[in-house]
């Protein structure tokens, strides 16, 4: 692999948009004291110490965001479970104060008009609005995060669903390959969550397992530790691995031929033929095309994946993002197996995840080729799912 340094692949040990996002989001926190705290507490004790954590929280996830990837997970944990967790908190604190300017602005004439005194007693309405403003965003994202955080933490549920390929061998028919991805293993999610998967995966017996990319979020050197229970994954015919995107801003190289020590192959921009009840299909498996935004070499190459497929027999493409299904389509592909989106993983997230995707979760149909993608075991980020609980899917192959 040959790697070309543009200016963000210089920083290997995270994506590179976490300095601009650090930079929006430390500009929102500013925001939030302009817009609701300063307005509606008086100057004292209390509102430093609202101050003191908004300063706290947003120094907390700014450090998480641009460095919990560049120490090992004993000691990049103590500072990533509260930065990830503010940054949760942030998340739904900040859509009901932006939401909130919308009736602001339909009342400046109401505020504008209060006939109390500057000085007077009792409560302004620009006081009012502003404190109403922060009692509603803080009760939704307390109670966000508290129905969150159980189930980005909770194990993955176990899902199966039945697909059928008119070019599947009748012989194959019944072949049941556990789909698993982004799994992000990093400074939240370490040995004990892999374990967790590898026996949930094993628990189903699969004919053959997936992962579709988004492993870890971090170096080989720091979580080799993490990784190793995978190498206890059971199947008929072994586990295959395709890059996803966070893969890319880990060393890749490193992790490819880390994974293939815990009996994984991957499979990249490469087919193989798999055998069951003697009948045969084509796995195949796509480089993720955040290889070429980082600069890496070979990126994702369709026609070379496909060299030589004889088109008797049925193909399924594994491929981390959805995006590619367009390509993946046109060449007459079966079925892709996707992850990537997570569900959405934070509603509304997920309403901008299906703007840039397509397809959220689920099985869709896209002429004579199926998209699967599954919403993932783990999660980026918050520790926080709401609307989009983890999954691990068994995909039986029916003719």
């Amino acid at each position: 692999m040959t790697r070309i340094h543009p200016w963000w692949g210089k920083i290997d040990a995270m994506p590179f948009y976490h300095v601009p996002l650090s930079v929006a989001l430390s500009l929102l926190h500013l925001f939030v004291w302009f817009r609701v705290v300063k307005p509606s507490m008086a100057p004292g004790p209390r509102r430093r110490v609202v101050a003191g954590v908004l300063i706290t929280g947003d120094v907390l996830m700014v450090a998480t965001l641009l460095a919990s990837t560049r120490l090992p997970r004993v000691w990049s944990a103590l500072y990533s479970w509260p930065g990830y967790i503010w940054f949760a908190l942030f998340f739904y604190l900040i859509i009901v104060v932006l939401l909130a300017e919308i009736p602001r602005f339909a009342l400046r004439w109401w505020i504008r008009k209060d006939p109390r005194e500057p000085d007077g007693p009792g409560i302004s309405r620009r006081t009012f609005v502003a404190r109403s403003v922060g009692v509603a965003a803080g009760l939704t994202s307390i109670g966000a995060v508290g129905y969150g955080m159980p189930v980005a933490l909770s194990d993955p549920e176990l899902k199966n669903v039945r697909i059928r390929l008119p070019r599947l061998d009748p012989r194959a028919s019944g072949c049941r390959i556990a789909l698993v991805s982004d799994i992000h293993l990093g400074a939240l999610l370490g040995p004990s969550f892999t374990r967790r998967v590898v026996e949930l995966v094993n628990s189903t017996r699969p004919d053959l397992v997936a992962i579709a990319g988004d492993l870890v979020d971090g170096r080989v050197e720091h979580l080799a530790e993490a990784a190793e229970p995978l190498r206890g994954l059971r199947s008929t015919h072994g586990t295959y691995f395709v890059t996803g995107n966070h893969e890319y801003y880990y060393r890749y190289e490193e992790w490819v031929e880390h994974v293939r020590t815990l009996g994984i192959t991957p499979l990249l921009n490469e087919r193989t033929t798999i055998t069951h009840g003697g009948g045969q299909f084509e796995l195949a498996g796509l480089i993720d095309p955040n290889s070429t935004v980082e600069g890496i070499q070979p990126g994702p190459d369709l026609p070379r994946t496909l060299e030589g497929w004889d088109r008797s027999r049925a193909l399924v493409m594994l491929a981390h993002q959805p995006a590619s299904l367009e390509e993946v389509a046109e060449a007459g592909v079966d079925l892709q197996l996707s992850g990537h989106t997570h569900g959405g993983q934070i509603a509304p997230f997920n309403l901008l995840v299906k703007a840039l995707e397509g397809s959220v979760a689920g099985l869709s149909r896209h002429g004579d080729t199926q998209l699967y993608i599954t919403r993932g075991a783990g999660f980026w980020g918050p520790p926080v799912r709401v609307g989009a609980p983890p999954d691990i899917t068994v995909v039986e192959l029916v003719s």
